[in-house]
């Protein structure tokens, strides 16, 4: 008896022989079901993906007047794919606003089994500045399955993150992943910035464009919308998708509207806090300001960018903005925090350090161009470093 005790135990590697040669082969066993959220929600990628699969649609944009900078997969001619997502029974659909950019017909279809008819589509209105558009159908109600939204505020990094999409025009893939990291930037269409991004790397590539990110519950959590490459042609492990709590604020005044003015002041800046004391900063933190834009609000009253470049890639020379309104601004992210609750037209008051000198302004906020341009493709922002964060096909 104890002889086979023994050798049972040997077999099983509970009893370490030395021998090398015997000791077990350990493997981590496939990852069927997502981490279970805080509210104990947590399900299958099976369950998931069948409870979802209905909302998801894919989106086919034909007669685009502009070629998109993001590459969307080529359906013949000037036509290009991507994916969207149902929100209510009304036939609203959310998307990416390049996916549809330009597009002068646009048409979606439900992922169903032998379902192959596509479906007209009416652009209700898109935000460059955030990359969401939406778009409304006519269909019955019961023919439709809105997805869930969720709180990306609640996110944190490792939270497990489901992709359904149709990558290279493969229909209604899903993906898994986790959540990489929070409060990205990415470049917008019109190359503004857009904050709060989350990362995630569950494969995603060219088509999943539009297509929900989803929690361990099966609620959108985001928007799909960019890829980091690494010089390839397809997923890294690196995507980013626009947070579902922006949506929730930009989808409404679209449906109501069409489109969104957002305020501007036409400057970039950069941060200081790291640089104050080597450079001789009159302060240790706020924005200085980097660039300012022809004709726009901050060129209009006199505020002043910098004109000698250092090895950091910081110029210097410029107006450092320490105030706006009565906040404090500590970095560039709240020149746009002390501005985005304003409108086109409403005046700001802000205080900024010329040399040793504490001045300040009065400036009337204009509306946001269509496009960026200069240098600096970011209000607020200095310029990426890197080039190889590019928009999602």
């Amino acid at each position: 008896m104890v002889l086979i005790l023994g050798a049972i135990l040997i077999a099983t590697g509970i009893i370490d022989t030395g021998d090398e040669s015997s000791e077990p082969i350990i493997s981590q066993s496939p990852i069927v079901q997502p981490a279970v959220d805080e509210d104990g929600d947590g399900s299958t990628v099976n369950e998931i993906y069948r409870r979802s699969e209905r909302g998801v649609v894919f989106v086919e944009a034909r007669g685009r007047t502009n070629t998109s900078p993001f590459g969307l997969p080529d359906r013949g001619g000037d036509a290009a794919s991507g994916s969207g997502f149902v929100i209510s029974d009304e036939g609203f659909i959310v998307t990416n606003a390049h996916v549809v950019e330009g597009s002068r017909d646009v048409r979606v279809r439900f992922g169903e089994p032998g379902d192959d008819e596509s479906i007209d589509a009416r652009v209700v209105g898109a935000d460059p500045s955030t990359d969401i558009a939406v778009l409304k159908i006519d269909i019955d109600e019961d023919k439709l399955d809105p997805l869930p939204l969720g709180d990306s505020s609640k996110l944190k990094v490792g939270d497990p993150t489901i992709a359904i999409g149709n990558p290279f025009g493969f229909d209604q893939t899903v993906t898994t992943g986790i959540v990489s990291a929070l409060q990205r930037q990415i470049p917008a269409p019109n190359n503004f910035s857009i904050d709060d991004v989350i990362q995630t790397d569950a494969s995603v590539n060219p088509g999943n464009s539009g297509g929900p990110l989803l929690d361990a519950a099966g609620r959108v959590i985001g928007v799909n919308s960019q890829i980091a490459t690494g010089g390839s042609q397809g997923s890294v492990g690196i995507a980013f998708a626009v947070p579902v709590n922006t949506v929730k604020e930009v989808v409404p005044q679209l449906e109501e509207d069409g489109k969104i003015e957002r305020p501007y002041i036409g400057v970039t800046t950069a941060p200081v806090a790291d640089l104050a004391r080597d450079l001789n900063l009159p302060a240790k933190r706020g924005a200085l300001v980097q660039d300012v834009q022809p004709r726009s609000p901050a060129a209009r009253a006199g505020l002043r960018a910098g004109r000698t470049r250092t090895q950091e890639g910081i110029t210097l020379g410029g107006d450092l903005i320490v105030g706006i309104d009565g906040r404090n601004v500590a970095s560039p992210e709240d020149v746009a925090a002390a501005i985005e609750d304003n409108k086109p037209g409403d005046s700001i008051e802000i205080e900024f350090l010329r040399g040793r000198t504490r001045e300040s302004v009065t400036l009337e906020l204009a509306p946001r161009p269509a496009s960026a341009g200069g240098a600096d493709p970011r209000e607020g922002l200095r310029p990426p470093e890197d080039d190889d964060v590019l928009p999602l096909p």
